[in-house]
């Protein structure tokens, strides 16, 4: 079983915690935020669940998961290995158990041990096989009873943060480059949850020329930094908007700023939007839908004068390039999917040949899949984009005059990606079905 934990914990009887030490397990470091742990003043926790937590995550890291998930219900908890997005089951434990790997990661991650009523969200710095990694924690107060851990690792060697590394096209860098350029305008990036938003945004943000444009960053990357660009100093007490016109006193050319979740800090940005180009992260599914919540929150005449472009963002996971399997597309499926006629090779995940089954692949565990990517949707405020949203017109007449104007669509960038080799069509369909 490639994804499994190996056994059940349901009887607490049958784990003896020394088999811990006959696997490599996770070395601990510290929390994220700084704080001092005192394992001493905690003995029975760490007891407890010390142990537990590092075979959880030891076991997770050495399955390539990029997210664990552990939900209590009732005596027992189930746990969730996500591999490149998509979930595997895992083991189950006793609630108890889970209960202490949770409170042992929060101790760990610097967070408040004794609430249990309200979300959390800390790291911990850890280092596996040399490798470092950021341990992302999250946990959420059930109304059921105790608390849904969720685990998100970030190996700090290997980052999606360059337009590079999420197969950005080169049409799109140059509109990047040539729309931030202007010294005005807002440029939004949005998607649904879990869709790597923020580091879309790094990515837009390294394709603007740093050494042309004077960039300032009022944001936090969680610790990325961005080769010259200047972290404007936080000054205590400063509201947004004093902060932003800070920056612009300064004489930027691009200005990024935190996600803007309140009504408050979107108007800010759009009224000084007229005096510097702006960068941030905004709530909305998709770039079109974008464009429809800021007409109804702004209004028409504001969103078409000084929005400039919106990108979204779904991650699809990328064909293992030891174990995918070349073949030869039927020329009806090219045409159906919208693929070139000429087209000759196209790849999958491996299939059985002749009756036999493909030999185990190693580096991603017979999965066929090795990594994410991005395929990315980028809406320009035209003028025609303009006149439809004065008009009142939906998402999706947005969307269909965009494409109309050849801007990237996820279709079109998705079947670049499956032309070139990169994905599949079966991964296209599973990443954007209903």
């Amino acid at each position: 079983m490639v994804f499994g934990f190996g056994r059940s914990r349901d009887d607490d009887d049958d784990f003896d915690s020394s088999s811990e030490f006959e696997i490599e397990s996770i070395l601990f470091q510290g929390a994220i935020n700084g704080k001092e742990v005192d394992l001493k003043a905690n003995a029975r926790l760490a007891q407890a669940g010390l142990v537990l937590a590092k075979e959880l995550i030891s076991d997770a890291l050495a399955r390539r998961a990029d997210m664990i998930r552990v939900d209590p219900k009732g005596r027992v908890a189930t746990v969730t290995l996500y591999v490149d997005g998509v979930p595997f089951p895992g083991s189950r434990m006793p609630s108890q158990q889970a209960l202490a790997v949770t409170q042992m990661l929060k101790l760990l991650a610097g967070l408040n041990i004794k609430d249990r009523q309200k979300p959390q969200f800390g790291g911990i710095v850890t280092d596996y096989k040399e490798t470092p990694y950021h341990l992302l924690i999250n946990t959420t107060p059930l109304k059921s009873g105790g608390e849904r851990l969720v685990v998100r690792p970030r190996n700090q060697e290997v980052q999606l943060e360059t337009p590079d590394d999420l197969g950005f096209s080169e049409n799109l860098r140059v509109r990047i480059r040539e729309l931030t350029s202007q010294g005005k305008g807002v440029v939004l990036v949005c998607g649904p949850p879990n869709s790597g938003v923020t580091t879309l945004s790094f990515a837009v943000i390294r394709s603007i020329d740093a050494y042309l444009y004077s960039i300032f960053s009022l944001a936090d990357f969680g610790g990325r930094s961005i080769t010259h660009i200047s972290q404007a100093d936080k000054v205590e007490g400063e509201t947004f908007d004093k902060e932003l016109a800070r920056a612009i006193r300064s004489d930027a050319d691009v200005v990024i700023v935190e996600p803007l979740h309140s009504e408050d800090r979107l108007k800010v940005v759009f009224d000084d939007a007229t005096r510097v180009c702006i960068v941030a992260e905004y709530k909305a599914p998709d770039a079109g839908t974008c464009v429809t919540h800021l007409r109804e929150t702004l209004g028409a005449d504001i969103v078409s004068d000084r929005l400039t472009m919106v990108l979204s963002q779904k991650l699809i996971r990328l064909l293992c390039d030891e174990c995918k399997q070349a073949y030869k597309p039927n020329p009806k499926l090219l045409q159906k999917v919208g693929l070139p006629p000429e087209t000759k090779v196209l790849y999958r995940p491996p299939q059985p040949i002749d009756g036999e089954e493909p030999e185990e692949c190693y580096k991603c565990g017979s999965i066929g899949y090795f990594g994410r990517t991005g395929v990315i949707q980028a809406i320009e405020i035209t003028d025609p984009i303009k006149k439809l949203v004065k008009s009142g017109a939906d998402a999706r007449s947005i969307k269909n005059q965009a494409r109309r104007e050849g801007m990237q669509s996820f279709q079109t960038d998705g079947l670049r990606l499956v032309a070139e080799g990169k994905t599949s069509l079966e991964e296209l369909q599973r990443a954007f079905k209903a």
